[in-house]
């Protein structure tokens, strides 16, 4: 497919982006009103007047059960039935999740509202991650990099939104309410936009099923996929009170920070790729940089350390480093893009799953000092990461050498 060629899906690209907007709103939106559904759902209250969350973090975490539920389904749907059925279950179960929940009249209906949320997520993984490699080829990597862009403006833009519908006392679910009314306008346009070719996985009697073979690069990269995903999400899920309690004023303003990492960094590791630095080196560095920041957060208890340490783990532990490994991945599986995808999702969600459960176990335990230890957490699983991405990189070179080798 040629540069003209591509141009006509250009449209769709947008619209796919899109979709990733409303996933980055459904991504945190939950954990800037813990307060509101906690006080909806009947939540116990604390001696200084606000509410348990507890409760509320279960529910969060039940979005990455609903995406280990669906990704198993969602892959080989992709790579059998086309990307575009893919998004248009995702947009649909995304409407589901943001018409319902703020109606959602316990937990227990919040959690199934939840775990739909988690499957829309994995149905719009497994379309939009191949669709950018099928619709810039060359440049399907850095393409893929910048559907965290997407992510990115609309976690940046919420804080905004969430003060703007405090000022004008506009009830808490006006941004749910506008979001679904996004998505759906979105899937109608995803009906009728064209969608690039694909390698469509066809089962046939006579010809036996080709199987994926899984070298130990491809391994390291779905490890990749849980403990990349770790680092951003203990920060996001822990950040607020962890402003609180070293005095910050507004801990709000952690998010904005960690937005404009985002985007610089989405910025940056696109030039890097640009000049052939290798995704496995970006894979060291990333991580190393968030750990340290980590580090640092949690031995110098300072207001301004978690601005800092937001910036910062925004753009090494969030800035796109997910998605170049899903990318990298996808390399190595090209006509098994969607399968891979749910594979290296699978491993994300059960990032989201357990470390999101074991942050609120830590929070409760902890009492006060619950946000530092799991930052102290994040910094386990972050530091396992680095040690998986050097070995990466021993990996490739004892393959780039191996086949450098004269055959006899």
């Amino acid at each position: 497919m040629n540069t003209l060629d591509s141009r006509r899906y250009y449209p769709t690209a947008l619209a796919l982006y899109i979709t990733y907007f409303v996933l980055g709103i459904a991504a945190t939106i939950m954990g800037q009103y813990k307060q509101s559904f906690a006080a909806l759902w009947g939540a116990e209250k604390l001696a200084d007047g606000s509410y348990d969350v507890s409760s509320v973090v279960a529910v969060i975490a039940a979005i990455g059960l609903g995406r280990l539920i669906a990704f198993p389904v969602a892959g080989p749907l992709s790579d059998r039935l086309g990307r575009r059925l893919s998004g248009l279950i995702g947009c649909g179960l995304y409407a589901i999740f943001f018409l319902g929940i703020t109606f959602a009249p316990n937990l227990y209906v919040g959690y199934v509202l939840a775990v739909i949320s988690g499957m829309a997520n994995s149905f719009l993984d497994t379309s939009i991650t191949p669709s950018c490699m099928e619709i810039f080829k060359e440049k399907g990597t850095i393409a893929n990099i910048f559907t965290k862009l997407s992510i990115s403006i609309a976690q940046f833009l919420l804080p905004f939104a969430i003060s703007f519908v405090a000022m004008e006392n506009l009830p808490f679910n006006t941004i749910f309410l506008a979001t679904a009314v996004i998505i759906i306008v979105d899937g109608i346009f995803l009906c009728f936009l064209p969608f690039p070719p694909f390698e469509r996985v066809v089962k046939s009697a006579d010809k036996p099923k080709e199987k994926m073979h899984f070298t130990a690069p491809a391994i390291i990269l779905i490890c990749l996929g849980f403990t990349t995903s770790t680092t951003f999400m203990l920060w996001m899920n822990c950040n607020q009170e962890l402003g609180r309690l070293y005095g910050l004023a507004d801990p709000s303003k952690i998010q904005s920070f960690y937005s404009v990492g985002i985007v610089l960094a989405l910025f940056v590791s696109a030039a890097l790729l640009k000049r052939k630095v290798e995704p496995a080196k970006i894979l060291v560095a990333y991580p190393t940089v968030a750990f340290l920041t980590l580090a640092v957060i949690y031995f110098v208890q300072k207001p301004a350390m978690c601005l800092a340490g937001g910036f910062l783990l925004g753009f090494f532990a969030a800035g796109g480093v997910l998605q170049l490994v899903t990318a990298v991945a996808n390399e190595m599986f090209p006509k098994n893009r969607g399968v891979i995808t749910s594979i290296v999702m699978i491993s994300s969600s059960l990032a989201n799953y357990i470390v999101i459960s074991v942050a609120g176990v830590l929070t409760r335990v902890g009492g006060a000092n619950g946000p530092r230890l799991v930052v102290l957490f994040n910094m386990a699983v972050t530091l396992l990461g680095i040690v998986l991405a050097l070995y990466l990189n021993v990996c490739q070179k004892r393959e780039r050498a191996a086949k450098a080798e004269p055959t006899t």
